[in-house]
């Protein structure tokens, strides 16, 4: 008897294709919309395409003769992601709203909504590949990246549990994104030449820090450039006495205070900016491009340093608190004074890097062989072995 798969149609061509491939694998196909967002007090209805992407995955559902249906997530959406979104704004970190609405939202609410209407499985469109091995004598399932390097997405899913991964299917990542257009072409889906979405569909057009400024309000503060000949970027060691004093100073945080730079301008909120940004400063005359290297939301100040190489945005290390450890693998989890040697990234789309992982009482140490720029608190670090995910966790 054919298995029924729920595959979330977005309104875009990817989850077009994984529909249509499955339904061609002879499965049953029930289409779902997700509606996440349509908060007015927030954003404008017309800023938001959530509409005409409806419209698209129920055109798209028509024509390949499948049952459809929207389901309103936006209440569950608003509780873990965007209000979580604005307390760790507010906080001074950079949260990943992708990450967490893969984890809360389609991963769990959808999900659960899935398999109650009877589905065996839930597909999504995302680009990246799941395989199943036996590791002593239990099932375990590997998220692996896509086979497109330059759409692999499975950063994004990198707090994904076994007993999810156990009901997902990926169906289009074996494929790389050319191929699937030709795809929704061939079929004549609606589709075919739609562009990819940038970003959440709340903010729809809508620039982060004018969305922020719903909640959070703008307040004065003053930008301080820090000058690249700062003392505290020489102090490093030779050597260390102990393993301890190696992660303590690879993972710490440039610290500053408004008497080590000089003020350059104003700003309208520290919560407002993140580590590694360029635009938005609106401070002209410098020889090179300021970046932001580190924001204090205490004293609402935003320091910031000249040029991309500027050393306030570099560290080899990172500390993820042992509460926010998660392995994908289970059965490779590590237990305090083990160490592992990985390919580790900050961020989606960045390569994979070289690192090693400690684990210790306080939680794990992420320290890569050569120093990484703007490691934002708040955002996710995955680990890899070779194609493979094996976990990820919250910066702290």
């Amino acid at each position: 008897m054919a298995k029924t798969v729920v595959v979330g149609l977005s309104g875009g061509v990817d989850s077009s294709v994984a529909a249509h491939l499955l339904k061609e694998a002879g499965y049953n196909v029930i289409g779902l919309f997700m509606k996440n967002w349509h908060d007015e007090s927030v954003t404008i209805s017309a800023e938001c395409p959530w509409l005409e992407d409806s419209n698209d995955a129920m055109i798209v559902a028509e024509k390949l003769n499948i049952p459809f249906q929207t389901v309103d997530l936006s209440e569950q959406y608003k509780e873990r992601i965007v209000d979580y979104m604005f307390d760790e704004y507010k906080n001074g970190r950079t949260p990943n709203p992708d990450v967490l609405c893969n984890r809360e939202i389609k991963f769990d609410v959808f999900m659960d909504i899935a398999l109650s209407l009877g589905a065996d499985f839930v597909a999504t469109g995302h680009y990246c590949q799941k395989e199943t091995s036996v590791v002593n004598g239990a099932e375990v399932h590997h998220l692996m990246a896509g086979a497109d390097t330059n759409k692999d997405q499975s950063y994004f899913l990198c707090q994904l549990t076994q007993a999810q991964l156990a009901k997902v299917l990926f169906p289009i990542g074996h494929l790389q994104k050319p191929e699937v257009r030709v795809i929704a072409a061939e079929q004549d889906l609606i589709t075919a030449g739609k562009k990819d979405s940038q970003g959440l569909c709340f903010i729809g057009k809508v620039r982060l820090p004018d969305f922020l400024q719903q909640k959070l309000a703008p307040k004065k503060g003053n930008i301080i450039e820090i000058a690249a000949s700062f003392s505290a970027y020489d102090s490093v060691p030779n050597a260390f006495p102990n393993q301890a004093q190696m992660l303590a100073y690879h993972s710490a945080k440039h610290s500053y205070a408004p008497s080590d730079g000089v003020v350059v301008g104003e700003h309208d909120g520290a919560h407002f900016f993140t580590k590694g940004q360029r635009k938005g400063l609106a401070v002209g005359g410098t020889v090179e491009p300021l970046f932001v290297i580190d924001t204090d939301v205490v004293t609402n100040t935003i320091y910031t340093g000249q040029g991309k190489d500027h050393p306030g945005l570099y560290r080899r290390g990172l500390l993820v608190k042992a509460k926010d450890v998660h392995w994908v693998r289970e059965d490779l989890s590590m237990q305090p004074g083990e160490q592992k040697a990985v390919k580790a990234r900050i961020r989606y789309r960045q390569p994979l890097e070289t690192a090693q992982l400690f684990m210790e009482q306080e939680g794990l140490y992420v320290v890569f062989d050569a120093p990484q720029s703007a490691i934002a608190e708040g955002q996710f670090v995955a680990w890899h072995q070779g194609d493979e995910l094996l976990g990820s966790g919250v910066i702290a």
